[in-house]
């Protein structure tokens, strides 16, 4: 399999240039099912099989797990910041440093999977919550120094659900090591 598709199993993202109602709530339940498809993949999954990796030099299935968790508590921040001031600028980090601190390869998995439905089970809330004019609420991230709307930032996560799902897919699948 070539290395692009490796990466991008959900292809690569392009920011859709409308986003109806209807994507809107598509991309909330993408959200909302996450945690529940992750948990079919992995619950079954032995110590072993948690370090394969979905590409040659990518990351494992524990870390990717322990990567979503992350990056969704900070996307459910992002968000807040959004919807409580005006276009905040946000916190960029440094995801590969982020996973490989000893939480992202050695934490428990059991504990990994409840933490990741906690975040989007709140996530899920907050979003079927916001109103229409809410998802055109902004916030600046400096990294791509560009400004987000909500709605937007919120199909870039549901595509990173759906990546990342077919991460731990291809990790099953190939078993690099």
């Amino acid at each position: 399999m070539e290395l692009e598709s490796l990466k991008y199993p959900a292809g690569v993202f392009k920011m859709p240039e409308i986003i109806s109602d209807a994507e809107i709530k598509s991309n909330i339940e993408t959200i909302a099912v996450f945690p529940r498809k992750v948990s079919q993949e992995i619950i079954s999954c032995s110590l072993e099989a948690l370090q394969y990796k979905y590409r040659p030099g990518g990351w494992t299935i524990q870390q990717v797990a322990n990567h979503v968790v992350d990056s969704h508590m900070n996307g459910v921040f992002r968000f807040k910041l959004a919807l409580t001031e005006d276009t905040p600028t946000i916190k960029p980090y440094k995801e590969a440093n982020w996973a490989a601190l000893p939480d992202t390869i050695e934490y428990n998995i059991e504990d990994t999977l409840r933490l990741l439905e906690g975040v989007h089970k709140r996530w899920e809330f907050l979003l079927r919550k916001m109103s229409a004019s809410d998802f055109e609420r902004k916030f600046y991230h400096p990294e791509n120094e560009q400004t987000y709307k909500l709605k937007e930032y919120l199909s870039l996560y549901a595509w990173h659900c759906d990546n990342h799902l077919g991460h731990i897919k291809n990790a099953k699948s190939y078993k690099y090591k």
